[in-house]
């Protein structure tokens, strides 16, 4: 059984960086295999987001502000979520819905190290669709 590697974003700024194997967008609550073998529970009613990586060490030579590629052929709606704490996501979901506590985005940087980020509905202060 293959996992995904995964960064938990807290919103008080914890970050959790690991392995799970059991996330779904319906559970309250997920497991991250952290890098130093122990396991975490990880609640989501306490996350911004979690980010599903490519690598744990992240890519910090790319500095993307997030736009959208003119010749990239796109699937899904465009959307923008700002967070209470004022960062912004941009990208594309398929599956964004205001009685839903969370949705997937995939980023609008395809070169960025984020595959698809969960985002917890209740993080955000304004999410539009563009």
């Amino acid at each position: 059984m293959t996992g995904s590697l995964v960064v938990a974003a807290y919103r008080d700024g914890r970050r959790v960086k690991g392995m799970t194997l059991d996330f779904l967008p319906t559970r309250e609550a997920f497991h991250v295999q952290i890098e130093e073998g122990d396991m975490v529970e990880v609640l989501v009613r306490e996350l911004k987001s979690v980010f599903f990586v490519r690598d744990l060490a992240g890519d910090r030579e790319n500095r993307s502000r997030g736009n959208f590629d003119p010749s990239a052929t796109l699937s899904g709606r465009r959307i923008r979520v700002v967070y209470f704490d004022g960062e912004e996501l941009v990208g594309t979901t398929q599956g964004y819905s205001a009685e839903r506590h969370g949705f997937f985005v995939a980023p609008a940087d395809k070169k960025s190290n984020n595959q698809r980020i969960f985002v917890v509905a209740s993080a955000a202060t304004q999410i539009h669709l563009l």
